[in-house]
């Protein structure tokens, strides 16, 4: 079936008539007692609250006739049946199957799930191993600081989520990780371990990324200088990878190679044996939890209606503000400290997926596609880049995430929750009301402040405001509900792709940059 332009759409044609309009301000919008009510969804222990979107209900109307003439949910379908839909390379997108056994009605088939449980099986057994301090090293001391060798998909998702679940470390293994070939990276990790009680995991499908491999072969000679003799490397070395052949070659045993599959996404691999790090942190029943609470989103995403579902009001969020309100950047804001690297990981996933000028019939796109995706933690944020959101010439829509209850074994833990979500709602509303000019004339006159000084200065004290943003609040930061985060993102990737029609799961971008520094490599450079 020929694609039909995004553009093109009636729909799309509606939604330009409105943007034209103009939309109320989020000051008069937010008048309407009823509107946050109206406005909240939840799903997989997640909820969102949309009410500070510039969101007219007729605008909702037409962003949900948009979602069904560009059949999302129909392609939705596509992808959980394993059609290839990542069309320039031929392959399916399947990372919804690694959430394991959750899929016993699998609609890809039982042989990809057969594979999957295989390997995590093999995999969780090995983590336990190193997670209950059973796994010892060439001198029969127990392995006590596993370091994860990867780049980009392969460090990103394990590094985040090992961060965000910290308080289920267990007692015998610390995880590190490292990416940048740059010596100090992995000199400054290494002064202050041990090669007797270390292992390294390298993740590389191919086992031929330049960054990873110039790291695995500096971190092989450590512990070869180490005095780990080679015949007993494999007691310090695994793989995650689809060339068990190479990794033999670095020292890897065959058992101690993972594998994953080309249906599946650097950035989407989480879930995979790329997790590995992940389930030796926290044991695997608690990786299982975390396949769980994927798998609760994705069983939501693909049965909802596109008024609940989540990933898919994200999505349409997005275009909004996107193609017919002029933000070219997305930020997200997380408050919780353990989702400090959250927004670099959604970052990549984003771009990597969405930053595409090429239609799917191979036509040159005539409107926006991929945001700009950038942030952190709030509340640093507020100190910095966040006067730029409240009287900077850009505007800037907001994914604020935040965490209601806090259970951080501190004395005064309840005060500082208290500051945190205070600052988080704070925020939100601020960014959505402003300040008008009467309003910070006002205030000030109330002060006591002279009549030539409340001129002068009312200019530089007021807000514009009307900046739109959500909140996406979970009660507690779980293996389950990090799950559901990452994978309401994932999805709502996935959505995007489908409205702008455009290819999310290639990036030849990517692959450029690499084939030009290995050409560079052999020509001498």
């Amino acid at each position: 079936m020929s694609l039909v332009l995004p553009h093109q759409r009636n729909s799309w044609k509606q939604l330009q008539r409105l943007a034209d309009q103009g939309v109320p301000h989020l000051r008069e919008l937010l008048s309407d007692e009823s509107r946050s009510a109206t406005l909240q969804r939840e799903a997989a222990g997640l909820y969102l609250d949309f009410s500070r979107q510039s969101l007219t209900p007729e605008v909702l109307e037409g962003l949900l006739a948009l979602a069904d003439e560009a059949g999302v949910l129909d392609h939705a379908q596509a992808m959980a049946r394993g059609e290839p839909i990542n069309a320039t390379e031929h392959r399916a997108v399947l990372h919804m199957a690694l959430r394991g056994s959750h899929w016993a009605d699998a609609p890809w088939g039982g042989a990809v799930n057969a594979q999957v449980n295989d390997v995590l099986n093999r995999f969780c057994a090995f983590a336990d191993a190193l997670h209950q301090g059973r796994w010892n090293g060439h001198t029969g001391e127990a392995i006590t600081d596993v370091v994860n060798i990867g780049i980009g998909g392969s460090d990103l998702g394990p590094r985040m989520a090992v961060q965000a679940l910290d308080h289920l470390a267990g007692p015998h293994v610390r995880v590190h990780f490292v990416s940048n070939p740059d010596a100090w990276a992995l000199h400054a990790l290494l002064r202050g371990l041990k090669p007797a009680r270390t292992l390294f995991i390298v993740a590389s499908k191919t086992f031929t990324t330049q960054e990873t491999m110039t790291i695995a072969a500096s971190a092989r000679r450590w512990l070869l200088d180490g005095g780990v003799p080679e015949p007993k490397l494999n007691r310090h070395l695994a793989a995650v990878s689809a060339a068990p052949d190479k990794a033999a070659q670095l020292g890897v045993a065959p058992e101690q190679v993972f594998g994953f599959w080309d249906w599946v996404g650097g950035r989407y691999s989480v879930w995979s044996a790329v997790g590995l790090p992940l389930a030796v942190h926290m044991g695997s029943a608690a990786f299982k939890d975390f396949l769980a609470g994927a798998h609760a989103m994705d069983r939501h995403f693909l049965s909802s209606d596109v008024r609940e579902n989540l990933p898919l009001l994200l999505a349409l969020f997005t275009v909004w503000n996107r193609n017919f309100l002029g933000s070219p950047t997305q930020l997200i804001s997380c408050y919780p400290t353990r989702l400090a690297l959250f927004a670099s990981f959604i970052q990549q996933m984003d771009m990597e997926s969405l930053g595409k000028r090429t239609h799917t019939d191979g036509s040159a796109v005539q409107i926006g596609t991929g945001a700009i995706v950038w942030g952190g933690l709030g509340i640093d944020a507020q100190h910095a880049y966040f006067q730029l959101l409240h009287q900077g010439t850009h505007r800037v829509p907001v994914d604020f995430i935040g965490v209601r209850n806090e259970r951080t074994p501190l004395s005064m833990a309840d005060q500082h929750h208290h500051v945190v979500n205070l600052n988080l709602r704070a925020q939100s509303q601020a960014l959505a009301l402003g300040r008008s000019a009467d309003d910070t004339a006002r205030m000030l006159r109330d002060s006591g402040m002279s009549e030539s000084e409340v001129q002068r200065l009312t200019p530089h004290r007021s807000f514009a405001g009307n900046v739109p943003n959500q909140v996406l609040w979970m009660d507690d930061i779980t293996p389950q509900t990090l799950g559901a985060l990452i994978a309401l993102y994932e999805h709502k990737v996935f959505c995007l792709g489908a409205l702008w029609g455009i290819h999310a799961y290639d990036q030849w971008g990517v692959e450029l940059g690499k084939t030009m520094a290995k050409d560079m490599e052999a020509q001498g450079h």
